[in-house]
């Protein structure tokens, strides 16, 4: 089956990729980006191609004994040992749940369900479960890929699919696991992070808090409102000049205000943004970022940044009023960002493959 899916992914990249207007539609306020069937095959078949491939790994472990440092990445990890990371199989699953769930008729749906019901099983969400259980490795993937685990299990659950009701129980007990970890890790959290990598702050608040509101936890979700106020609401002044950086799959000063959006309503909100990035501060991050090595792991992580641009661009958008020259602006620079990147999704190596997708469906979505 690996074989057969590697052949879908190479002759389905070169007939299509550079062609992204087979991608998406978009709608005529440029407000809402839809995947088109073509779109939704190209970009399951990259995590399908690795999900299952336990190597190259980056793996992120804190070892305590011999036995422990020489454990596999399968070994440690037994639902989310593909992708080259963690976080980046979680995300791959989200992608994938995403796909089936919004294309019934594609032609992978089989090969997608044989997958995910391969990883996730009781057994295996037991042992990932296990693994935040000691001092060591309780703070592991705080808070990106806790971030994407809730955004998968957010998927699931808002699908009627005899499947999907089948991993979303399987995997509850895990994100049971991270909730309680995030809320206590909430209070204890002085400074926000705004680095443009997976420690980002502001990117792991939005999509936790998307999280709380979908399964109506209010404790969680009162929580994490709180923590964005004390962090961020009294930020001014952006300093977007330093953007991006030579890795910056986020925009630090975008990701905010993407965060605050969800928390403040649109009158506040503006007032926030206003004070928060400058009509000057607002142009320079339009600029679409030069990737000039995608065979680089780091600076392919450019690529990523036009994905999370583009989406960050277009829900900042739509909470300004019709009238505000912004919202233009922003809407051009999400299509421009996103046109970017897809284009390029195909020309990197194991760098981009093996996540680059996730960040692109979601900048779709």
């Amino acid at each position: 089956m690996k074989n057969l899916l590697v052949f879908i992914f190479w002759s389905i990249s070169l007939n299509m990729f550079g062609q992204t207007k087979d991608f998406f539609t978009i709608n005529k306020d440029s407000t809402q980006f839809t995947l088109t069937q073509k779109g939704a095959t190209v970009l399951a078949a990259l995590p399908m191609k690795c999900l299952l491939q336990q190597y190259p790994n980056k793996i992120n472990h804190t070892a305590v004994s011999d036995s422990d440092q020489v454990l596999t990445p399968i070994q440690q990890h037994p639902s989310f040992y593909g992708c080259f990371d963690w976080h980046s199989s979680v995300h791959g699953h989200w992608l994938l749940v995403r796909i089936l769930k919004n294309f019934p008729d594609l032609n992978q749906q089989a090969d997608i369900r044989k997958i995910l019901s391969t990883t996730i099983t009781p057994q295996n969400i037991q042992q990932e479960t296990n693994y935040f259980n000691s001092s060591l490795t309780k703070s592991f993937e705080r808070t990106y890929g806790w971030a994407w685990l809730l955004k998968l299990q957010e998927e699931l659950l808002s699908w009627n699919d005899a499947d999907a009701i089948k991993w979303r129980t399987t995997l509850q007990p895990l994100c049971d696991t991270v909730v309680k970890l995030w809320k206590g890790f909430l209070p204890k959290q002085t400074y926000p992070n705004r680095t443009g990598v997976h420690g980002n702050t502001a990117f792991g608040l939005s999509f936790a808090l998307d999280y709380a509101q979908a399964t109506n936890n209010t404790s969680f979700e009162s929580a994490l409102i709180a923590s964005a106020k004390q962090l961020y609401l009294n930020d001014k002044a952006a300093p977007t000049v330093w953007e991006p950086d030579g890795s910056d799959f986020f925009s630090p000063s975008l990701m905010e205000a993407d965060l605050m959006r969800r928390i403040l309503n649109k009158p506040k909100y503006i007032v926030w943004l206003n004070n928060w990035l400058s009509d000057q501060s607002l142009k320079h991050l339009t600029i679409l970022p030069n990737v000039s090595d995608r065979n680089d792991f780091q600076i392919v992580h450019l690529d990523g940044l036009c994905f999370s641009r583009s989406w960050c661009m277009r829900g900042i958008a739509k909470q300004l009023p019709l009238t505000d020259k912004r919202r233009n602006q922003l809407l051009r620079s999400s299509i421009q960002h996103l046109n970017q990147s897809l284009f390029n999704l195909s020309k990197g190596n194991y760098g981009g493959e093996h996540w680059l997708a996730s960040f692109a469906l979601f900048a779709i979505n």
